[in-house]
């Protein structure tokens, strides 16, 4: 059965994924010249820098999602389908799809990247990741279960298990959960739970590398260090987790740490696809793509872009950082080209450019590098403020975490400390 879309006599451009790159690529692309297909296992964008914020209770998972039918009203001959991909057939061009076989002149693989656990079955089955709002808001349930439970538990062990919360991973993600939930247990938890001392719960953060925020400049990893300290966030760096039960975390060459909560933040892998040849991919799970983000191994049609896109060159050996804005840039880089496909024009090889990075470690607390600029504090907060809202789809979307911020900046109160959990069946 063929996944039903109407025919159309011009090309058909097959993207699988909205995140940032397929969303750029899919609103730039000439409908003059292609009929433009999205495929994805969700009906919305989601806008990811911020699932730490609705797992922690500040913002609504509705005002970081934007549905796909909404962002494309007025673009012509695109078509939306919900569905999962199953695989690819390179050589006859056409996909299998959980909904039916869907054709293809060109391909587009936007799959981006997931959690990755490095192979270890008790971390991947135990932990709390965080790559879509589903596993945000699983996080969030947990979070606010276990300190009921706390409040109800008279054995000391079973207490401290519950407050302690162990984020593994010093990237943005990492830094910025942890600081959050520091200043949570300072301003927030005590007027909700007055009966329950908050001094006991302890925030951990675990490091591979020497520092938190690697990829960073020495400065700003050393001023992020000490804002987390300074939120009374336990930092412990050249850590290696071994394993995790659900009860204790195995650490290499230190005692275990009891926790109920163990929230992975340490890496990302490749969303792959069956069908492509196994020499298309790395060990990473990411796809090896030529500088116009073709796929190297296949046919000419095939292209890939964002976090599952490793582009090597002598300033990227391992390809572009997996983040928003190398995704943004090839989805519009490759919007460019195919336009210049279709007019018959040579294409532009794809150069990054490096617009800088950021992570806020808590109120008035941050770390901005930009390329010719590096700053931390309150003005960095600012920066961080503005670029995170400016970023965001829709200006309802907009508004409501604007009002929200602010909500919670005067106040000191977080509105969103609900346990929703899905009915049982």
């Amino acid at each position: 059965m063929k996944v039903n879309i109407p025919e159309s006599k011009k090309k058909r451009v097959v993207i699988i994924g909205g995140g940032f790159g397929g969303l750029k690529l899919a609103q730039k692309i000439s409908s003059k010249h292609y009929q433009i297909v999205l495929i994805d296992k969700n009906n919305f964008h989601q806008f990811q820098p911020l699932f730490y914020q609705v797992a922690t209770a500040g913002l609504e998972p509705s005002s970081i999602v934007f549905p796909f039918r909404k962002v494309f009203h007025n673009l012509k001959d695109f078509h939306f389908r919900l569905g999962e991909v199953k695989s690819i057939n390179e050589k006859e061009n056409y996909l299998e799809t959980s909904i039916g076989v869907l054709d293809y002149d060109y391909l587009i693989i936007a799959t981006g990247a997931d959690t990755n656990f490095y192979g270890n079955g008790n971390i991947e089955r135990f932990s709390f990741p965080m790559k879509s709002i589903q596993e945000a808001l699983s996080l969030r349930n947990s979070i606010f279960q276990h300190l009921e439970d706390a409040i109800n538990t008279s054995d000391f062990n079973e207490k401290s298990k519950l407050l302690t919360i162990v984020v593994v991973g010093g990237g943005p993600t990492g830094v910025e959960v942890a600081g959050t939930l520091a200043e949570m247990r300072s301003h927030i938890l005590p007027k909700d739970y007055p009966d329950m001392d908050f001094s006991k719960m302890k925030i951990i953060l675990l490091e591979g590398s020497p520092r938190v925020l690697n990829s960073m400049d020495a400065i700003s990893c050393g001023k992020a260090e000490f804002y987390l300290k300074e939120l009374g966030v336990e930092v412990r760096t050249s850590v290696r987790v071994l394993d995790y039960d659900g009860e204790e975390v195995h650490i290499q060459d230190a005692s275990p740490i009891p926790t109920k909560t163990l929230i992975w933040s340490a890496g990302v892998r490749g969303n792959s696809l069956d069908g492509l040849s196994e020499d298309s991919y790395k060990s990473n799970g990411r796809v090896l793509v030529d500088q116009y983000n073709r796929v190297e191994s296949t046919h000419k049609n095939i292209f890939a872009i964002g976090d599952i896109a490793m582009m090597v060159s002598g300033t990227f050996p391992n390809g572009h950082p997996q983040m928003a804005q190398p995704a943004i840039q090839q989805g519009l880089n490759l919007s460019k080209n195919l336009n210049k496909l279709a007019e018959g024009k040579s294409l532009k090889p794809f150069s990054y450019k490096n617009l800088g990075s950021m992570a806020t470690i808590g109120r008035n607390k941050a770390v901005v590098e930009l390329p010719n600029y590096k700053f931390q504090g309150f003005f960095a907060w600012v920066v961080w403020l503005v670029v995170h809202l400016k970023s965001i789809l829709g200006v309802k979307n907009k508004f409501m975490v604007l009002i929200n911020w602010i909500w919670n900046y005067i106040t000191y109160n977080l509105s969103l400390r609900l346990i929703i959990k899905p009915k049982q069946r």
